[in-house]
């Protein structure tokens, strides 16, 4: 019930106010704020609420540590751990988490791998873009802690999985001739972008060559090379992921590098999709790219006019076909346009290393103005966290879940950025 306690303070006096289910002894309370407090992270800066609100993902059972995709209602999704994971240990300076995340999750990936066995907690390990990403967040290990701390920890892993790949292990994930990787997701969402039908199947079909799944394929392949270069019993694995990784990137500027100066979003058999999506950054952002950096700016550049916002970029441009930036309606309404223009703010992080790898730090004041854009969330939605999404229009609306790890770990990741580069001090 709202209401209000009123009452006298003498000067040096404190109050401890406490709620529970059950009486307690006031004699303790003094003992017991003290200790409470020194347990959490204080929320005097946008630093301290996201990194606050990334311990809140944590979840421990008996069979390990997970990360939570989001509140009120998500669960563990395997795709979205990965994504969010290193943002919500490593840049939180949380390491220890990272690893007790990432071994729970190896381990169940290794149960999938053997016999087909889907984990009780982790949801969705079975999707074919779950090891790239994997792989992909160890490399941020590899980024902060060193090469060879990471290969002791994840090399066995990061081999085992490109391997399996190689040997068709995966049932819905199949390397080609030209080096590329191909999924069937005419039937089931493949990829992060998943909304779908009441029958299940997705309302955006992405099929055949997907472009986040490609870049993710060469950089994974490429960063397990560096991880294993001075290896000598490794030779032979390091010449057969080599050969593939060329191959790759050459079909990948044939398949998706278009003469518009972006990338396809996804190319099956015959039919190319023209919509301009977030999902090229992806491609932009990562440590090996096919991409030079001229490619790398005309797509930036795009991205930027066409899908950047102050909270993050669009899912579908305004120019593109069957563009709903509102999310508002029925759940049916809602469930189409979920990736029609709808707002992301995690694919803020994979904007801000594009700007890296084609202007440095010239133009990071730019990115850092734009930071303001989510500290302002602080006070909205959930106090002190980040919505799912936000409309694609002004004024640009917080909705869905209303705290998102992926979001929470990626904005993370641009803060580490700017202290990295002491921008800011905390």
């Amino acid at each position: 019930m709202p209401g209000y306690f009123e009452l006298s303070i003498k000067k040096g006096e404190s109050i401890y106010f406490s709620a529970g289910l059950e009486e307690r002894s006031t004699r303790n309370f003094g003992k017991m704020y003290e200790t409470e407090v020194k347990s959490r992270t204080p929320r005097f800066s946008f630093y301290n609420c996201l990194k606050n609100s990334a311990k809140q993902f944590y979840l421990k059972n008996d069979n390990g540590m997970y990360l939570l995709a989001g509140y009120p209602w998500f669960k563990v999704r395997a795709r979205d751990e990965m994504i969010a994971l290193p943002g919500c240990t490593i840049a939180c300076t949380h390491p220890k988490e990272f690893d007790e995340i990432m071994n729970t999750a190896i381990n169940a990936y290794y149960k999938y791998m053997n016999d087909g066995t889907l984990d009780k907690t982790i949801e969705l390990i079975d999707l074919p873009d779950v090891p790239l990403w994997t792989i992909w967040a160890i490399q941020d290990h590899a980024r902060k802690f060193g090469i060879k701390p990471t290969k002791e920890k994840f090399g066995k892993f990061i081999t085992d999985v490109l391997n399996w790949i190689i040997k068709g292990g995966h049932n819905n994930l199949f390397l080609n001739d030209n080096g590329l990787l191909s999924s069937d997701g005419t039937k089931r969402p493949i990829s992060w972008i998943d909304s779908s039908y009441p029958d299940g199947k997705p309302i955006i079909p992405r099929s055949g060559y997907l472009v986040e799944y490609n870049a993710l394929w060469y950089n994974d392949l490429k960063f397990a090379i560096s991880l294993f270069e001075e290896d000598d019993t490794m030779s032979a694995t390091l010449d057969l992921w080599d050969s593939i990784a060329n191959k790759a990137g050459n079909a990948f500027i044939d398949t998706f590098y278009n003469n518009y100066g972006y990338l396809y979003d996804y190319v099956d058999g015959n039919y190319v999709d023209l919509s301009v999506r977030p999902n090229q950054i992806i491609a932009t952002s990562l440590d090996y790219s096919p991409l030079d950096r001229r490619q790398r700016k005309t797509i930036l550049d795009i991205v930027t006019r066409e899908l950047l916002t102050p909270k993050g970029l669009r899912t579908l441009s305004p120019k593109s076909f069957g563009y709903k930036p509102i999310y508002v309606g029925t759940p049916e309404e809602r469930e189409y346009a979920y990736f029609q223009g709808t707002v992301r703010p995690w694919l803020i992080a994979f904007y801000t290393w594009s700007h890296l790898k084609v202007f440095g730090i010239q133009r990071i004041s730019f990115i850092e103005r734009m930071m303001i854009g989510f500290e302002e969330e602080m006070t909205q939605g959930c106090i002190g966290s980040l919505s799912e999404l936000y409309d694609g229009n002004p004024p640009f609306v917080g909705r869905g879940a209303i705290s998102y790890a992926m979001n929470v770990g990626c904005v993370l990741e641009v803060l580490r950025l700017f202290k990295n580069l002491h921008l800011i001090d905390k």
